[in-house]
């Protein structure tokens, strides 16, 4: 399967919060928050963060990066791929 095929969701075991423009993401274990690996989200990520749905694929998250910012579609593919990458190693998304 092609990494732009790829559907993702979010773990349940992350809570984010938006605090006023940024996303703080914190995961959970066993009932508390794991505050030593807190990801603070800048624009670009919170989108991201935004629509992982469990629904769209990563080719339709690179494509609404690549509408909504002033990106390529090459630049939006990598932005998309890096921090997925890194989420899914995290295990703050999941695979569907």
């Amino acid at each position: 399967m092609d990494f732009l095929d790829k559907v993702y969701k979010k773990s349940d075991s992350i809570v984010s919060r938006k605090i006023a423009d940024e996303y703080v993401l914190v995961p959970i274990k066993k009932n508390v928050g794991d505050l030593e690996n807190i990801y603070t989200l800048n624009e670009v990520a919170a989108r991201i963060w935004e629509l992982i749905d469990g629904k769209r694929s990563v080719g339709d998250i690179q494509m609404r990066i690549y509408q909504e910012f002033e990106v390529t579609v090459e630049q939006a593919e990598k932005d998309v791929k890096e921090f997925l990458s890194k989420l899914e190693k995290g295990e703050i998304i999941e695979r569907k």
